[in-house]
């Protein structure tokens, strides 16, 4: 069976990661996976490459560039799979129409986010055409899957819910991560490390969770904020910090390759988001065994259990971040106890090997339909 996934990617976010770990797992099972990349002429993004996995490149010049529906069907033609499976809008929009003329009948969509911009009426009415030509669906969590029927018209027959899942690498041990993170950022060694890996964009509620530490450093002076990532918001964010006059205990540390080293020296993980898709970090985090506190939106309670794993609180609101900041900095027992039965939620119900059993799965029936 041969597989070709598309997608447009500017980086290596949340479903580019998780082709990272679908793509050589399912070559793994025998399914020839392979990856057609649409990419920008001055954003060729060269650290996209599954390992394993024969990768090519086709440009598009920019959001409605028609002619790189010829591209991909050129390259449909000549290498051509028994199923199309594209990712986010542009590959779902353009791959279908560019599958269709290649003669290919076989295409199973992976929704991945539910982004405002999806519930303005023209891409609702574009989402309901895209799904009367899909075979099937894949949505990442729960909410996607209810925003897919709800919002963008899918069958609820046609849609399966696969959420993420990872092979995560040893934890590192503890003791040692939380002294390197302090001495590489020149921390006093008691310091106690709130941490965010994400874009910084409106999505991620960043702005909320450092008013939250305005509130908590105050009470607990020890505490310090470590934002891993970049966007378009980094400006105002570290102004917001100065203006609340905890700008000397904020660490914006750009991105980093080795996000993952450096989330385990962290004490705590939050995650403010607005709506989130999944939240693939979430399970980084759980692997370096870190308490959750996050939003109480979308696909958070999904991967976060309430009570077990962390903490959920309403969207937009400071005020409850800090109480449920201050509630884990006074239990150090609870901090441990959630992390480890974060790392068991992990293995057990977040599993790469039961992604990719899964995906494999929706190729088997779309190839009995055929």
């Amino acid at each position: 069976m041969k597989v070709t996934h598309l997608i447009k990617a500017t980086g290596v976010a949340g479903a580019e990661r998780h082709l990272m770990t679908l793509l050589p797992g399912l070559r793994a099972l025998g399914v020839d996976a392979r990856l057609v990349v649409l990419v920008q002429p001055h954003n060729p993004v060269p650290a996209f490459a599954p390992d394993g996995v024969p990768v090519e490149r086709i440009v598009i010049r920019h959001h409605t560039d028609l002619g790189v529906i010829d591209r991909i069907r050129r390259h449909l033609t000549a290498d051509p799979p028994d199923i199309l499976h594209t990712h986010l809008i542009h590959a779902d929009t353009f791959g279908l129409i560019a599958a269709r003329l290649a003669g290919i009948r076989q295409i199973v969509s992976s929704r991945h986010n539910d982004d405002q911009f999806r519930r303005w009426l023209p891409i609702r009415w574009l989402n309901r055409g895209l799904w009367g030509a899909t075979q099937h669906g894949i949505a990442i969590s729960e909410a996607i899957r209810r925003f897919s029927v709800e919002v963008e018209g899918a069958d609820p027959q046609k849609v399966t819910t696969i959420h993420y899942g990872m092979t995560p690498a040893p934890a590192l041990e503890p003791a040692s991560a939380r002294q390197h993170l302090r001495q590489t950022l020149n921390m006093p060694s008691d310091a106690l490390v709130l941490g965010m890996v994400c874009r910084l964009v409106e999505q991620k509620g960043v702005t909320y969770a450092i008013r939250a530490f305005a509130q908590i450093n105050e009470a607990h002076p020890q505490t310090r904020l470590v934002i891993i990532g970049e966007g378009g918001q980094r400006a105002a964010l570290e102004a917001e910090a100065g203006v609340l006059g905890v700008r000397g205990r904020v660490y914006f540390l750009g991105w980093h390759d080795d996000a993952a080293h450096l989330m385990a020296g962290f004490d705590l993980f939050l995650m403010p988001s607005l709506w989130e898709g999944f939240g693939l970090v979430l399970l980084e985090a759980m692997a370096q065994a870190l308490p959750i506190i996050g939003s109480d939106v979308s696909a958070i309670p999904e991967v976060v259990a309430h009570g077990e794993t962390g903490l959920l609180v309403p969207p937009r609101d400071p005020a409850a971040i800090a109480q449920a900041v201050d509630t884990l900095i006074k239990d150090e027992a609870l901090r441990r106890h959630m992390g480890l039965l974060g790392q068991e939620r992990l293995e057990t119900v977040f599993s790469a090997a039961r992604m990719i059993a899964a995906t494999k799965a929706i190729y088997n029936k779309g190839r009995d339909y055929a």
